[in-house]
């Protein structure tokens, strides 16, 4: 009887122990006085304040270096609230499976009117200044994006290759004279074959381009998602562990 007891005393204290842990993790930031969940930043970008979001996991502890990915949305997320760019895309598929990403994540907004490659500006200084404000890893940093920003991914992912341990480019296009640069990391990219916004061809010659150049590149192509191929990607967790399994 007293061996059941103690066994049961070990046990109990086992599971308190762990726990205790996991609430001790969860409590570090919010201790800290560290705000998580999506946050709403400004900047100042192009001589103008500009608004950009960033999201912190819950259990975020400053005394470890995390992932980065940076986000590049759609040319419907354009604007100036901050706000749209987290709703479609990555910021929803975190909304649904935040487990899934323990990494910090910054998302610019580009203005409405112009594409992503006049807006360079509002990516490096939101990427700057995450990366000052918070404790981030150097060989997890990862780049993605959809539609204009998948365009964007393939376009400043080349121009800012050493950065990167990986891209996820979405429902986009490039230039296949950076192939050369874009060969250089790990990339898996994502088309809807029945995309009448953006023709699955535009993935093709990146992702054929890369091959050629002797890149080490993965192609998905989606049957039945239009353009929106982005949901899919997000939200299949096989995609989210290969992105974090790549380090520089």
């Amino acid at each position: 009887m007293r061996y059941c007891g103690y066994v049961a005393v070990l046990v109990v204290g086992a599971l308190c122990a762990g726990g205790c842990a996991t609430t001790m993790s969860g409590r570090i930031a919010e201790e800290l006085g560290i705000s998580t969940g999506f946050i709403n930043k400004t900047m100042e970008a192009r001589g103008e304040e500009r608004a950009y979001a960033v999201y912190v996991p819950r259990h975020y502890d400053p005394s470890k270096a995390w992932p980065l990915i940076v986000f590049l949305h759609g040319a419907g997320e354009r604007g100036d609230d901050g706000l749209l760019q987290t709703e479609v895309g990555l910021g929803s598929a975190i909304r649904r499976n935040a487990a899934w990403f323990p990494a910090i994540v910054v998302m610019p907004q580009c203005p409405e009117g112009v594409w992503w490659d006049k807006a360079v500006e509002d990516i490096e200084r939101a990427y700057e200044l995450t990366r000052m404000e918070y404790n981030i890893d150097p060989g997890r940093m990862y780049l993605t994006g959809l539609s204009m920003g998948g365009y964007a991914t393939w376009m400043y992912g080349a121009q800012t290759i050493d950065r990167w341990a990986a891209l996820l480019p979405i429902c986009g296009g490039g230039n296949a004279e950076d192939a050369p640069a874009l060969a250089r990391v790990p990339t898996w990219a994502f088309h809807g074959a029945d995309d009448e916004t953006v023709k699955p061809e535009e993935s093709r010659k990146m992702v054929e381009a890369i091959k050629q150049a002797g890149g080490d590149i993965q192609y998905t192509e989606l049957e039945d998602t239009g353009h929106n191929s982005w949901d899919a990607a997000y939200r299949d967790r096989r995609v989210i562990r290969w992105l974090f399994r790549q380090r520089k």
